[in-house]
């Protein structure tokens, strides 16, 4: 009797968890908060007063998050609009990347969302400065992203108020600080760990306010912000700094810290300050570190050899640092490094002949140095190895010893001692190029040629005969539609079509000879390695290597924020 008592007892408390669920479930999608009729409102005024520039004007522009706001759906399903669960307001608004412009004035109902805790506007085209409103009406907002939103002219003081901010990030405009103003913030906003200000002028901020930062900071960046003084040491030693960037800050001086470095720090980029003095020991405390470029400074002595502690490092950039000496074999032990640039040093010696931990390495720069010795051969056998730059050193030895594999796009040499003829050159791969006019008749010299191939241009006039030019066949000069005579079916003679435009040429000597073709046949007789290597480079590339890099590093991001200021504002 007592067991049929607790079977039944059993299947009943079986039965009401099953219903009191079922009941849970669908009250709870019954009570879901739709939004605020007052909050939906003053959305659509938002949106009805901005407008938006057409998707294909800009690559900035997504698709314009707006459209899908109506008057018809709940607005906490919109398009960038998160709500809160419980009570249904608006706690979130996301229109980055929305092709939006116009003014945000200070009767701008966006300001009526005094429960904001996020807001980002980033990459937009407002016009016009900042309204103080912004800060003192959404004082609850604890992020917030205004980064390339074309904003500009003096940060309002009202900034401060936003004591429960952890993340902001007004970077890529052309906004400024004053000392006061940026002063209020580094003593008020305690609760910071993300602060972004690229590109933003604090050309008037006292270096020393710096010491105010909030403890937690975990994310700075100042890159390009004109900053003025001798940094201090102490922000290297916040202790849960992650991410530091001083980039671009011409006038900033300073030493790094000799001790109680932050052992958190995963990224520092000093590229182009002013830091001067040695690598101090406490570095080696870096374990976390995966990014570091302390280019363009003017530190002293050798590399330290406890940079190969580094075991997460993936990029390594030490250009014009003034350094001198051999680089530390343990350099060369960091298996995760994807780049490695120490160029323009006085760093000397030759370089190691075996290595075999750079599996990962992608960019191996070492120009503008003293490295002596040959040309390892184990650069030639890294698997991922695309860019090798070892010019304007003292290499030596035969370039029939140089052998490139299938991975490396640019190699760059010259101006070392390397010996050699390029005579002796096996193959030359000019194809799907933009090369033009003739075919230098000298190429035929080139006796030990085996593989040629120049397809895919735009070449004109007789294909030279003699020696190895007379074994190509059809293939090697296929796409030239303006090419004549054997091995092609096109006999000379016939109508080519308009003249060609006249190639960039260069005079030596009473003749000229096409440009790119003189590069191609630089070091035939000579013993140099120029040749061959800015050859290579003008021919996979189309556009010298040495230069584009040179770009790319060292202007991308000064050019970037310079377009980003001055990007045109669209009504």
């Amino acid at each position: 009797m007592l067991l049929q008592i607790l079977s039944l007892l059993l299947a009943f408390l079986q039965y009401f968890h099953v219903d009191c669920s079922t009941s849970f479930s669908s009250s709870f999608l019954h009570s879901t908060p739709l939004c605020l009729p007052e909050h939906r409102a003053a959305l659509l005024e938002f949106k009805n007063t901005i407008s938006t520039i057409p998707v294909d004007d800009d690559d900035f522009c997504d698709f314009p998050k707006t459209n899908s706001w109506n008057e018809s759906s709940d607005c906490c399903s919109w398009e960038g609009i998160s709500c809160n669960n419980v009570s249904g307001h608006v706690i979130g608004i996301d229109l980055s990347y929305s092709c939006l412009s116009g003014l945000l004035l200070a009767n701008n109902s966006l300001f009526h969302f005094q429960g904001l805790q996020e807001l980002n506007l980033a990459f937009n085209y407002f016009n016009g400065s900042i309204s103080s409103k912004l800060f003192s009406q959404l004082a609850s907002l604890t992020h917030l992203n205004l980064c390339s939103s074309g904003f500009s002219g003096d940060i309002p003081h009202e900034i401060s108020l936003l004591s429960n901010l952890v993340s902001l990030d007004l970077s890529l405009n052309a906004l400024r600080f004053d000392a006061q103003g940026f002063d209020m913030i580094a003593q008020n906003l305690t609760k910071l760990r993300n602060l972004v200000l690229e590109s933003t002028d604090m050309s008037g901020v006292a270096i020393t306010s710096f010491l105010n930062l909030s403890l937690s900071l975990e994310h700075l960046s100042l890159g390009g912000c004109q900053l003025y003084g001798e940094f201090p040491g102490e922000v290297f030693r916040l202790p849960c700094l992650q991410h530091l960037d001083l980039n671009w800050n011409e006038n900033l001086t300073g030493y790094l810290p000799r001790t109680n470095l932050s052992r958190t720090l995963k990224f520092l980029d000093l590229f182009s300050c002013g830091f001067r003095g040695s690598i101090p020991a406490s570095f080696g405390n870096l374990t976390q570190i995966v990014f570091m470029d302390l280019s363009g400074n003017s530190f002293e002595g050798q590399i330290p050899d406890f940079l190969g502690n580094f075991k997460k490092l993936t990029t390594l950039r030490l250009h014009s640092c003034n350094f001198s000496g051999q680089v530390p074999l343990t350099m060369f032990n960091l298996t995760q490094l994807r780049e490695l640039g120490l160029s323009h040093n006085r760093l000397d010696g030759p370089l190691p002949n075996h290595v075999t931990q750079l599996q990962l390495l992608e960019r191996f720069s070492f120009s503008d140095n003293l490295i002596s010795g040959g040309v390892p051969s184990w650069l030639f056998t890294l698997p991922s190895l695309k860019e090798l730059d070892l010019s304007y050193n003292k290499l030596t030895g035969p370039i029939q010893q140089i052998q490139k594999p299938n991975s490396i796009r640019h190699i760059d040499l010259r101006s070392n001692n390397i010996h050699g003829n390029l005579v002796a050159l096996e193959s030359l791969d000019l194809s799907s190029n933009m090369l033009d006019g003739r075919i230098p008749s000298q190429l035929a010299n080139m006796t030990f040629l085996e593989v040629l191939d120049i397809s895919e241009n735009d070449l004109v006039g007789p294909i030279p005969h003699g020696n190895q030019f007379d074994t190509f066949d059809n293939d090697s000069y296929s796409n030239n539609s303006r090419l004549c005579g054997l091995p092609l079916s096109k006999q000379c003679g016939e109508r080519d079509g308009p003249k060609p435009p006249a190639p960039m040429t260069v005079g030596h000597e009473g003749f000229a000879i096409p440009f790119i073709w003189k590069v191609a046949m630089m070091g035939y007789g000579c013993g140099v390695v120029l040749g061959l290597s800015m050859g290579y480079i003008v021919f996979t590339t189309g556009r010298p290597w040495l230069f584009v890099r040179m770009i790319e590093r060292d202007w991308q991001k000064k050019v970037s924020m310079w377009i980003n200021k001055n990007k045109p504002k669209r009504n």
